[in-house]
């Protein structure tokens, strides 16, 4: 089940705090996590993901974000991996989901038009849900696209055929709103992360996503 809080691993963490961080989370009700390691290695990531995935203990969904080829190598070994995350620049999620099987969680990036087109006209059952953002503006991602605010994300939301998860900025006061603007659930890294007690963090944004619902 996607709706809900999606944690995102932030990989300018240390391994020891990335791996705190994701278990506090996991324990707090997060609904998924999306493993991030841009600047790694095919090797390092599948590393990362078999020790995120053991934090997480099967408390959530374990999510691999744009390579489809680390969530196989990590099921090969037999890592529980749920699914993956893919950006627009990503393998083709018909193509993924074909690879994955048909009980895999499929999330799909999502912010231009043009995407909200390709969303309508992709095979059903193909993608479960899409990532749309940026709601504001984030270090995390210093090349995102442009931002869409609350209002944007709504009207995003609206006119899409697959549930969305807002992403991009969002704190816990942002939480209602989006929820209201109809999102299916908030995606975050810093609010947690960045937080100093990333649990306490975490169920505060699980109890707005939820309350807000």
């Amino acid at each position: 089940m996607t709706a809900g809080l999606h944690l995102v691993t932030d990989e300018r963490l240390g391994r020891d705090r990335l791996l705190a961080v994701v278990a506090a989370a996991a324990g707090a009700g997060v609904a998924a996590v999306q493993v991030r390691a841009k600047h790694a290695t095919a090797r390092e990531f599948t590393d990362l993901v078999a020790a995120i995935s053991a934090a997480v203990a099967g408390r959530a969904l374990v999510l691999v974000n744009d390579r489809v080829d680390v969530a196989l190598a990590a099921r090969h070994v037999g890592v529980r991996v749920d699914g993956v995350h893919l950006g627009q620049d990503d393998l083709d999620p018909v193509v993924a989901r074909t690879l994955l099987g048909p009980d895999a969680t499929v999330g799909w990036t999502a912010h231009a038009p043009e995407h909200l087109q390709a969303a309508h006209v992709l095979p059903p059952g193909t993608v479960d849900y899409l990532g749309v953002g940026l709601v504001h503006p984030t270090t995390s991602k210093a090349d995102g696209p442009p931002v869409l605010g609350v209002d944007g994300f709504g009207a995003f939301a609206h006119a899409a055929p697959l549930p969305c998860i807002a992403i991009g900025g969002v704190r816990l006061a942002d939480v209602p709103g989006l929820m209201a603007a109809g999102a299916h659930g908030v995606a975050v890294v810093s609010a947690i992360s960045e937080a100093a007690d990333p649990g306490r963090a975490a169920a505060d944004l699980v109890a707005a996503a939820g309350g807000a619902r």
